[in-house]
């Protein structure tokens, strides 16, 4: 099936989303289009500056961006379908990206404007499900990591601290060192099930979403298709519209409702225990534990960092590796891990990395009329890119720093894995 073309639509019939640190997302507006409507663009990124020196060939088939098939040959085989968004092949074309960007560059973020912009060489982009639009609201979760170190392969030094604080929560610890937003948001709870806890994860999640003007990223809302922002009125006002029924935009009162209308969708859903589940069982031996296998493993490889030897993966080695996680890779010793297997730890480090960065896009199921019951809700999970080996050592130093920094902090915040195995 010959794929779609981006030119079959003017660039003023999208509309600017939100971003990450590798993709940007627009929303289809246009006239009824059965290929593009209900439907959002995802473009790939490029550092600014960068367009004029790039290795990037225009004039060769470029493959298909690779979050498509990573999604169908391996994602799949770890996500039942009903949590994943359709994705599909789109082909681009320079002059309309530059058209694009003309008209929309000035709704990005000024941080984002001043690091990168899209890369419009790309020849291929992505028409995935559009899961804010058509929807009077959407919720974005990046739930972070939802488990605790076990200690087979911590050192004396970080034992203490990553088996008792989260990873996430000595990270804010670091980052408000460094002058960042704080939070008081401990993932640890919102993967709980516990109706108490999960309430108080939602109500920092809210409170870091308000009082940092929108700029935390943990929580994100989208109304009538837009980002809303807590110091916008007219998206105060749709939000509180939604969750209370009423006028009156106090703020803690629509926290109060935000926190009782998503606690127990939240707890009914199948999404956080299987992120929590998919994460931990692939972070099996901790980066300092992947670290140690890498040493005694590699004693001759370039001493430049962990897995900067490493060649990525192919799908194949994906493909294969999916099917040692359903077979054999549960039955190994873990607390012993063999060095037949330093491709598969690091393989599957990444690929927790994969669902440890997810967002989930939480919106309300359509309802026949009339109807003043807030939900219920489904839960779609979004972002799940492919990770490189040249990044496992970059995540090794941050670790130590992250852990080096709690312990000179004097903070001993207690996180509860509640779905911890003894």
């Amino acid at each position: 099936m010959t794929p779609t073309s981006i030119t079959e639509t003017k660039p003023e019939d999208w509309r600017y989303v939100s971003e990450g640190g590798a993709t940007i997302v627009f929303s289809y507006q246009g006239p009824h289009n059965v290929q593009f409507s209900d439907h959002v663009l995802r473009l790939r990124k490029i550092a600014l500056g960068s367009l004029g020196n790039a290795l990037l060939n225009t004039n060769t088939e470029q493959p298909d961006d690779p979050m498509i098939a990573f999604q169908e040959n391996i994602i799949s085989k770890l996500v039942p379908s009903d949590f994943l968004p359709s994705l599909a092949v789109v082909l681009l074309d320079e002059e309309w990206l530059r058209l694009l960007v003309d008209l929309h560059d000035s709704d990005r973020p000024a941080e984002r404007r001043q690091t990168d912009q899209i890369d419009v060489r790309r020849k291929r982009g992505v028409l995935a499900t559009d899961l804010i639009g058509g929807t009077p609201i959407a919720m974005e979760i990046k739930p972070k990591w939802g488990f605790l170190s076990t200690e087979y392969h911590l050192s004396p030094e970080t034992v203490a601290p990553k088996t008792t604080t989260c990873r996430f929560c000595m990270h804010t610890s670091f980052r408000m060192e460094q002058g960042d937003v704080g939070t008081a948001y401990c993932p640890l709870d919102l993967f709980s099930r516990d109706e108490t806890r999960v309430r108080k994860a939602l109500g920092a999640l809210w409170s870091g979403w308000y009082e940092s003007g929108g700029s935390l990223n943990n929580l994100r809302f989208f109304v009538e298709g837009r980002l809303a922002e807590p110091d916008d009125d007219y998206s105060m006002q749709l939000l509180t519209r939604f969750f209370t029924a009423n006028e009156s935009t106090d703020a803690q009162n629509l926290q109060e409702s935000f926190i009782s209308a998503l606690t127990q969708a939240l707890i009914d859903s199948l999404v956080l225990p299987l992120l929590s589940t998919l994460q931990r069982t692939l972070d099996i031996l901790d980066v300092e534990g992947l670290s140690k296998l890498y040493t005694q493993t590699s004693p001759g490889f370039p001493s430049d960092g962990l897995g900067s030897s490493v060649p990525d993966p192919s799908m194949e080695e994906w493909e294969d590796f999916v099917r040692v996680y359903h077979s054999d890779y549960h039955s190994w010793d873990h607390a012993v891990p063999s060095p037949e297997h330093l491709r598969h730890y690091l393989m599957a480090y990444l690929l927790s990395a994969t669902f440890k960065d997810c967002s989930i896009i939480i919106r309300p199921r359509p309802q026949p009329p009339p109807t003043t019951q807030v939900g219920p809700f489904d839960a779609t999970i979004i972002d799940m890119d492919t990770k490189g080996m040249d990044r496992l050592g970059k995540w090794e130093k941050l670790d130590r720093k992250i852990v080096e920094h709690y312990k000179s902090s004097g903070r001993q915040r207690r996180c509860i894995d509640s779905q911890r195995v003894s």
